[in-house]
């Protein structure tokens, strides 16, 4: 008993106490990594024009992250824009031709089918969906394993094995929201 009364205040004590400091980085560590504050359009038009090769190089990473992850990132381009110029040009059978059901959509919810989301094209094609794909630019996506975002994450790419090998994929869009 007189071992735990002797504990605690030094626990509280310690709970209490301010963390150090971080470490200074060493000298020859590589920059710190910004937040993707640049994705954003208004960080685009705020930024001085870069020269040629850098303007290149997000593109280069964002395809060579899809090559990593995903696999052939030239699918997945042609996916992305092919969905971009049907929604930007109000094309409904186009856009659901890169379409993959059953489809995720906001609240949790799945389109089974074309027909179904025909019906309900104005509520899953918002205007919110339009312009975060309007705006996007294949060379600044976000990806990870799940797939390839548009926007703030309102709509997602991912590839579909069609053999046991996974040799062939198929690039659809798999959710809007």
């Amino acid at each position: 008993m007189r071992t735990i009364a002797v504990l605690i205040p030094a626990l509280l004590l310690a709970a209490c106490s301010q963390p150090a400091p971080p470490a200074e980085p060493a000298v020859d560590a590589p920059p710190p990594m910004e937040a993707s504050a640049a994705a954003t359009p208004a960080a685009e038009t705020a930024a001085p024009a870069a020269e040629p090769a850098a303007a290149d190089a997000p593109a280069e990473d964002a395809r060579a992250r899809i090559e990593t992850l995903l696999g052939d990132a030239a699918q997945y381009e042609k996916v992305f824009n092919a969905f971009k110029t049907a929604v930007v040009g109000g094309d409904r059978a186009a856009v659901v031709e890169e379409v993959r059901f059953p489809l995720n959509i906001a609240g949790g919810k799945k389109i089974t089918g074309p027909g179904e989301f025909q019906r309900n094209y104005e509520k899953i094609i918002t205007p919110a969906v339009v312009k975060a794909v309007s705006g996007q630019d294949f060379g600044k996506v976000f990806v990870n394993q799940q797939g390839v975002m548009i926007g703030d994450g309102q709509v997602w790419l991912n590839g579909q094995c069609l053999d046991q090998a996974c040799a062939q994929t198929e690039v659809k869009v798999i959710t809007i929201q």
